[in-house]
């Protein structure tokens, strides 16, 4: 992994990022807008734990291959501080694809607001200062 195509996964990470923070912007009281949190979030989710997984092979850390080991691997490094929300939020990414109820859809929106994208923030912030010039 080199460093421009590190950073090209930082600058899609983030792009996605802010689409999740625009959608978390909008009226949560209409369902078009949970929905569109719940998918731009597991969107993002993916996003990070590959950008995590592409920053641990760059460093010369470790060879990750998946999600839970991306999240443990980066915890142990520094570069995420609370790695018990990163693990929540693989379960919850995992629920997310395999059921949809209007209460589960309601009680990830409110994680995904008040906890994951501020984890989420974290780790774009973390990963720019060390692979920026």
């Amino acid at each position: 992994m080199d460093i421009q195509r590190l950073r090209e996964k930082l600058e899609d990470f983030s792009k996605a990022l802010n689409r999740l923070k625009e959608a978390l912007e909008r009226d949560q009281s209409d369902d078009i807008v949970l929905d569109a949190v719940i998918q731009r979030f597991e969107f993002t989710y993916e996003l990070s734990w590959k950008l995590i997984k592409a920053y641990m092979s760059y460093s010369g850390i470790a060879d990750v291959k998946t999600p839970r080991q991306a999240f443990k691997e980066a915890f142990a490094a520094g570069l995420i501080e609370e790695g018990d929300v990163w693990l929540e939020m693989l379960d919850d990414r995992n629920l997310t694809s395999h059921t949809y109820d209007q209460g589960t859809a309601r009680r990830i929106y409110e994680r995904v607001k008040d906890r994951y994208y501020p984890a989420m923030s974290r780790l774009k912030e973390a990963i720019s200062r060390e692979i920026e010039p």
